[in-house]
C-alpha cells in the first residue's frame, strides 16, 4: 500500500508531520514491513565500487541489516529519534536528522541507498546532497515496496480514511486509483528527474521486482496501521478505520496472499 499526495504530480517531501508519524509504533513498523528482495540487495552491492553505504531514512534498519549480512558497513540517517532508537538497538549506527539537514563532515561514501523514504526527501536537493558525498563511481540507488490490498479491503479503507481525515492531502488508494503496484513508480520517475536536474549522475536506471507475501487475517491488520496515512492519525480515528477494513477482511477467509512490487532505481556518480 502507497500513501501520496492526490495530485498528479506527488510532492510528499513537503508533507514532514507524515513524514515522521511512523515511529509511533517502530517496534509494529519492524515487524510487519517486509525485507527486500535479496536479489535486489545483491544488485546494489553489485553496482557499487565499495562497502561504505550511507542509508538515508534509515527507519528501523530493516535495509540497514540486510545490507550489513551483505558484508556492507552501513551508517543510517534518520529524522524520527524512536525509529532511530530502535535501529541502534539491533546493531545499525544512525545520526538523527533529515538528510537535507545532515552534515557529512567530510565523510564520504560507496552508496546511498534509501528505503521506501527517498519520497520524503526533496528530490533535487536529495541527489544534489548524494553527488557531493559519493566517490566516483557511487551509486545512488533509492527503493521501496508496495502492497495491493483485495479490492473490497482497498475501498473500505479509502471510505473510512476520507470520512475520518476529508481534508488530508494523501491518498489511500482504492479501486478507482487503480492498481497502486503501477501507481508508485510514479515516486521513482519523479525520484529520477531529481537526478537528471541536480546533475552529477549518468541516467538513471529504473527497475521493478513483483512477488507475493501471505497474511493471516491478524497479521493484514497488523500491516495496515503502518502506512502514513494512518500513522499520523489520533488512535481514536484509527481504530475506526481499523473497524472498517477488518470486516472487509473478515469476508476473505484466514489466509490473504498479497501482490507486492518492490520499485527502485540507480545512478552512478560520474566526474564533476
Amino acid at each position: 500500500m502507497v500513501t501520496m499526495p492526490s495530485s498528479s504530480r506527488p510532492e510528499p517531501h513537503l508533507h514532514r508531520r507524515m513524514a515522521e508519524s511512523f515511529g509511533v509504533d517502530p517496534e509494529r513498523y519492524d515487524r510487519n514491513r517486509p525485507p527486500y528482495p535479496e536479489t535486489m540487495i545483491e544488485r546494489i552491492v553489485a553496482a557499487s565500487p565499495g562497502t561504505d553505504f550511507l542509508d538515508v531514512g534509515c527507519g528501523t534498519g530493516i535495509e540497514a541489516r540486510q545490507f550489513v549480512a551483505a558484508g556492507c558497513t552501513v551508517l543510517g540517517v534518520e529524522a524520527d529519534l524512536r525509529m532511530a532508537d530502535f535501529a541502534r538497538r539491533t546493531g545499525i549506527e544512525v545520526e538523527v536528522a533529515t538528510f537535507e539537514t545532515w552534515e557529512p563532515a567530510g565523510r564520504t561514501f560507496d552508496a546511498v541507498v534509501s528505503g521506501t523514504a527517498w519520497h520524503w526527501v526533496d528530490p533535487v536537493a536529495g541527489a544534489t546532497k548524494a553527488a557531493r558525498i559519493l566517490r566516483p563511481g557511487g551509486v545512488l540507488a533509492p527503493f521501496g515496496h508496495a502492497f495491493q490490498l483485495p479490492s473490497t479491503v482497498a475501498e473500505a479503507l479509502a471510505a473510512a480514511y476520507r470520512r475520518v481525515a476529508p481534508d488530508s492531502p494523501i491518498n489511500l488508494n482504492g479501486r478507482s486509483e487503480g492498481s497502486i503496484l503501477d501507481a508508485y513508480q510514479a515516486l521513482y520517475v519523479r525520484a529520477a528527474d531529481g537526478i537528471r536536474e541536480a546533475g552529477g549522475f549518468g541516467e538513471p536506471e529504473l527497475w521493478r521486482y513483483d512477488w507475493e507475501r501471505s497474511y493471516t487475517r491478524d497479521e493484514l491488520m497488523d500491516l495496515v496501521p503502518t502506512s502514513g496515512g494512518l500513522s499520523s492519525l489520533p488512535p481514536d480515528r484509527v481504530a475506526e478505520v481499523l473497524a472498517a477494513v477488518g470486516a472487509a477482511v473478515d469476508e476473505l477467509g484466514d489466509s490473504i496472499t498479497l501482490p507486492y512490487a518492490t520499485w527502485g532505481l540507480t545512478a552512478t556518480r560520474t566526474d564533476f
